[in-house]
């Protein structure tokens, strides 16, 4: 096996491995070997080309094009000229297939079924991957590039899975890109021919040291340095203290058993605006409850607490073991009503939460499993790898129920507690601060403000609940989002924190789950849809507290209502907890339901019987003709090569159209530059030192060629001689003729390859790019000319304007 060929396989074998990175985001895994397929065609054109030709352009041109034809042929053959050409029809389905992937993706958690348009996503992206690092490993002979686009392959795939890739696919990753150094390293060294490698004291000795396998001794001592180099990535992040978890640790949790570790949590908003947007609301939690008010019952996840501008974000804490009762909550006072209330939590097999979803605050949690406690924000975390995924699990809470008077006539916070808390970036723009003093314009506490934002973002501000809004928790989200005036819980609760604390109020945000829907047999189900982000107030006396600003989703709490109803009492002024009450088997679609409820299906069927879809009027003629023409280009950019050389044989062997000297020596001349060129094409490169009875001497010998084509090529190079030296040439005749003998002389002593390459690939080709260098020189060299005229002329002016006129 050649160097370049093993450099190919290396290659290919490299990228499969940092491809399984991308297994876990997808619920099948036959997506790869499709994927294997594709990629192996592609290494193996790279191979041929290779060796057919030592054109780099032309080597990456094939692989693209056939790449794009077996891509073609296996995701729009229905929609392709002979199934493998993409046309407009193929183009606009591929279109159609990255439109649809991009949404799936966004619409689907992880691992996501394995739509069309996502698994034309994956193979794509693993085969520009792989022809990025066959290009650069093998066809450019730099394997250290070729790290970045594995790299970056293995790294789309960290950022997307749920707690990022897992240790064993970085171990694939990176144990492919060491292969793919050493296979370089083994070509370098054997390019130079046989490598001493230690003399063998048992037999042999000096000689069976250099006849021993080339470069076996290095690439031993290779492989073990990229061993050494692995372990110790792996191993020492792990064991420092300040480097904890390291990339063998698990995203979202670390600390390890008995007491230590510290909590830095990735922002779950990644995933939330994606289970809002399911088409089916699966169900991810179940629970039973003896609270009396299950509209409050919020599951809250954790708590985002900083914001720098760009993003909220959970703070860095330390973790401890989970106590048998968990402290009294911050700031809960004495003087209010509180009601212990005991829940069963049950979490569905394909929900897989770092965190566990609570009623809060919670008071006592009994779980299996390992996990930790953070007080700050009262979270349970799991560790080393723990999830929720088919928990069963117990949690004691406390229904705390402040009044109105009790909110309003709280205290001032801790300072420790409101200088965090209430800490906003300088990024943040004006519009919310003065936004936030207008709308809480005559309240007299905070509380009162409190309740005045929450009022306008829910009912008086105009603002309307959308969930297709473009994501964005940072200043330019918030101030796009008070302008436009839609968006979805996350908008809705990271501005009123943000103007809540440019008030002076301490705010956080809370991530997790509304209460559900109840079911007939007293259980209450919790699906992706009813993922949530409400922001959270604290209050001295009463402690972190719950307000509801986004509209139609959840229930506003009963302190922050005008009139709070009594248990026995409808209060027909109260929003009803849409999330709990029982559904009916077919929900009722009324003019009151609100559009985007409508939207997301909430309604009942709401599209008119016997509705028409708009008539689609095809693609434009126009847009077919670009879409042909753009092929017809991709197509022939491999054959221009080809193109140029017919076209310059034609032009040199055609008639000069005259019978003056000056025209029949141009002939003769041009003539013989055909045969060096098509000499060179099959391999023989000129020589322009030689006479032309020696360079004809030598296309014979190197071109094997037989009497009649070296008879033809001395009569040209007489012809030559005439030109050149004699005082009055003879008429030369039969130049085409002689060519032609001269060429198919050529063509039969060359082998399969040489000739192919010869016809596909021209040698010569290259005087296109030496004479668009040459005019590129001459043109510079005219323009430097004429710029230092001017600049000489511009000198000499100011000469004359300085030098004194004599009288």
């Amino acid at each position: 096996m050649s160097g370049r060929t093993r450099l190919a396989l290396c290659a290919f074998t490299a990228t499969m491995m940092a491809a399984g990175a991308l297994l876990p985001l997808v619920e099948t895994s036959r997506w790869i070997a499709q994927a294997a397929f594709l990629l192996a065609v592609q290494s193996g054109v790279g191979v041929l080309a290779r060796r057919l030709s030592s054109a780099r352009v032309l080597t990456v041109c094939l692989q693209a094009l056939v790449t794009l034809l077996t891509v073609t042929a296996a995701f729009a053959r229905e929609h392709a000229l002979f199934g493998v050409v993409p046309g407009p029809q193929a183009v606009q389905w591929f279109a159609d297939l990255l439109t649809a992937g991009a949404d799936d993706v966004g619409r689907y958690a992880s691992p996501a079924p394995a739509t069309d348009g996502i698994r034309l996503m994956l193979v794509g992206g693993v085969l520009l991957v792989g022809l990025a690092v066959d290009v650069l490993a093998v066809t450019f002979r730099s394997a250290a590039p070729a790290g970045l686009p594995l790299l970056a392959l293995y790294s789309v795939a960290a950022g997307l899975a749920d707690g990022g890739a897992g240790w064993l696919w970085f171990l694939l990753a990176a144990g492919g890109y060491l292969l793919l150094l050493l296979a370089e390293g083994r070509d370098r060294l054997s390019r130079w021919g046989r490598v001493f490698g230690g003399v063998s004291r048992s037999s042999g000795g000096l000689a069976a040291g250099l006849d021993g396998a080339p470069g076996r001794a290095p690439v031993r001592t290779g492989r073990r340095i990229g061993a050494v180099a692995l372990g110790v990535a792996l191993v020492v992040p792990a064991v420092l203290p300040a480097m904890d978890g390291g990339l063998l640790g698990d995203r979202g949790s670390t600390g390890r058993g008995g007491g230590g570790g510290t909590i830095s949590a990735v922002n779950p908003l990644v995933s939330l605006q994606n289970n809002l947007n399911q088409p089916e609301n699966r169900q991810v939690l179940t629970y039973r409850t003896t609270s009396s008010n299950p509209q409050d019952l919020y599951l809250r996840i954790l708590a985002l607490d900083q914001f720098n501008g760009s993003e909220w974000r959970s703070s860095t804490r330390r973790l401890r073991d989970v106590p048998d009762r968990l402290p009294q909550p911050d700031g809960l006072g004495p003087d209010v009503t509180v009601t212990e209330v005991r829940t069963n939590i049950a979490a569905d097999d394909s929900y897989g939460q770092t965190y566990l979803p609570l009623p809060y605050p919670a008071s006592e949690v009994g779980v299996d499993g390992r996990w930790r406690f953070e007080p700050e924000g009262r979270t349970l975390v799991g560790d080393g790898g723990q999830t929720t995924r088919g928990a069963r699990y117990q949690v004691s809470s406390l229904a705390v129920e402040p009044t109105a008077e009790q909110l309003a006539a709280a205290t001032a916070p801790r300072p420790d507690l409101a200088r965090e808390y209430t800490q906003v970036p300088r990024s943040l723009p004006d519009v919310v601060r003065k936004t936030a003093k207008d709308v809480t314009a005559g309240a007299g506490n905070d509380y009162e403000r409190a309740v005045a934002l929450q009022d306008w973002f829910a009912y008086d501000g105009g603002f309307r609940y959308d969930t297709t809004v473009t994501s964005g928790t940072g200043s330019a989200a918030i101030e796009r989002f008070l302008r436009d005036r839609e968006g979805f819980c996350v908008h809705f609760s990271f501005t009123m924190a943000a103007m809540a604390r440019t008030l002076g109020i301490p705010a956080r945000v809370a991530v997790g789950f509304t209460p559900g829907t109840a079911q007939a047999d007293g259980s209450v189900s919790v699906g992706l849809r009813d993922a949530h982000a409400w922001p959270e107030l604290y209050f001295e006396g009463v402690g972190w507290t719950r307000f509801e600003p986004t509209p139609s989703r959840g229930s506003a709490p009963s302190y922050t209502l005008p009139e709070t109803p009594s248990p026995d009492v409808d209060d027909p002024a109260q929003p009803s907890a849409g999330d709990t009450a029982v559904p009916s088997a077919v929900p009722s679609a009324s003019e009151s339901c609100p559009a985007q409820m409508r939207r997301q299906g909430e309604c009942g069927g709401t599209a008119a019987p016997g509705a028409v879809a708009p008539t689609d009027p095809g693609t434009p003629a126009g847009t077919v003709a670009l879409w042909v023409l753009g092929a017809l280009v991709v197509l022939a950019l491999p054959l221009l090569p080809l193109l140029w050389r017919t076209r310059v044989r034609a032009r040199r062997l055609g008639s000069s159209g005259g019978r003056r000297p000056a025209e029949a020596a141009a002939r003769v001349l041009a003539a013989w530059r055909e045969v060096t060129d098509t000499a060179w094409d099959h391999g023989v490169q000129p020589d322009e030192s030689q006479t032309p009875r020696k360079a004809a001497a030598r296309i014979v010998r190197l071109g094997r060629l037989d009497a009649a084509a070296a008879a033809s090529v001395h009569r040209l190079a007489g012809a030559v001689e005439q030109v050149l030296y004699a005082p009055e040439p003879r008429p030369a005749t039969g130049l085409s003729e002689d060519v032609a003998v001269v060429r198919a002389g050529l063509r039969a002593s060359a082998g399969r390859s040489d000739r192919l390459r010869a016809t596909v690939a021209p040698r010569s080709s290259v005087r296109v790019i030496w004479g668009l260098s040459e005019r590129r020189a001459k043109l510079t060299g005219r323009w430097s000319a004429r710029l230092g005229t001017a600049r000489w002329a511009a000198v000499a002016s100011r000469l004359c304007r300085r030098t004194p006129r004599r009288a």
